[in-house]
């Protein structure tokens, strides 16, 4: 079944205390999981909180890759959602898995933009193909 996009929904348990406590770890290690998907990076933003935690966000062109952290629980929270057949998700999971030192996970994967839902043909390519002529101008 074809979508515009796939989001994984990951849990990650017993990590790393320390390295999910460490923004400059985590910023480094979520744009390291972009790179892993096939991703283009375009912004970042991450924050520690006090006493502890960290959360943040990886743009892609492709969308989004956001961490929310608990280091006292040894808990992270992470979103991974690509668009396009370019991009697989999956491969910043299994490296972000390895590098929070996860024993535990949970991990379910959405499809976004599902086809049949839309009503797009399952022959259609993921970016729409617009006729130049059909393309509007605006000026203001």
């Amino acid at each position: 079944m074809k979508s515009l996009g796939r989001h994984i929904i990951a849990e990650f348990y017993d990590c790393d205390k320390e390295m999910l406590d460490n923004i400059d770890a985590i910023e480094f290690h979520m744009k390291q999981a972009a790179y892993e998907t096939g991703a283009t990076i375009v912004n970042s933003s991450f924050h520690r909180f006090l006493p502890y935690g960290v959360s943040g966000v990886v743009v892609v062109s492709e969308s989004h890759l956001t961490i929310h952290t608990w280091p006292e629980y040894g808990y992270a929270a992470v979103d991974l959602f690509t668009c396009g057949d370019h991009v697989d998700p999956w491969k910043a999971f299994t490296y972000l898995k390895k590098v929070f030192k996860s024993q535990r996970v949970h991990v379910v994967e959405h499809l976004r933009g599902r086809y049949d839902e839309i009503g797009i043909p399952e022959t259609a390519s993921h970016k729409a193909v617009v006729d130049e002529s059909e393309q509007a101008v605006v000026s203001l």
